[in-house]
């Protein structure tokens, strides 16, 4: 399985490694060893909200290339939804297997289509921001709609890496990356159409 790691100007760098910190661990079960991943963006540097700069392995490749895309938050998706050539570009992983946003990212999901007809969530924050994208905002922490799967806010990263690694290696990895990171709290507010 290849993962991309969608970076951008203005994400929220704890939206990105949280979730790359649980789900890189997926290399760790027979059933998903093998797992490969790139950090893609616009440009060869990145900086987060708050000015961190974060290196870019793969400038604009080619998304459709991959199985899974992660799409994170942060203020930088308020306008990058409106960049027609960053949209553009999500738009090529229109048949990756799964479509995986945090917080804010769903904004960005939704600018490229994904969300059309679809549940999603997004930070709370956000709601009415992600309502003309989707079917229906649904005020939960986890959404799965199909291949998409949205999340709420930056403490949600967590619990919707967990969720992938019960997904895709099995309830029992799911409890030894839990253990391993001693996280000792149950994943609540889960909703699947």
């Amino acid at each position: 399985m290849k993962l991309a790691f969608v970076v951008f100007d203005g994400l929220t760098f704890l939206d990105l490694i949280g979730f790359y910190d649980v789900i890189y661990r997926l290399n760790l079960f027979e059933q998903t060893k093998g797992l490969t991943w790139d950090f893609c963006g616009p440009a060869e540097e990145v900086k987060d909200e708050l000015g961190l700069t974060v290196k870019v392995g793969k400038v604009y490749p080619d998304l459709s290339a991959y199985d899974l895309i992660f799409v994170p938050g942060g203020m930088g998706t308020r306008s990058l939804r409106f960049d027609e050539t960053f949209v553009s570009w999500l738009r090529q992983a229109e048949h990756c297997r799964y479509i995986v946003s945090v917080c804010t990212g769903s904004l960005l999901l939704g600018a490229a289509g994904y969300l059309h007809g679809k549940r999603a969530t997004t930070h709370p924050g956000s709601y009415d921001l992600l309502e003309p994208y989707c079917r229906e905002v649904v005020k939960m922490r986890i959404v799965r709609d199909g291949n998409v799967i949205t999340a709420g806010g930056v403490a949600t990263l967590i619990d919707l890496a967990l969720y992938m690694v019960n997904m895709l290696a099995g309830e029992d990895a799911a409890l030894q990356v839990k253990r391993q990171i001693d996280y000792p709290y149950e994943a609540e507010g889960i909703c699947e159409f």
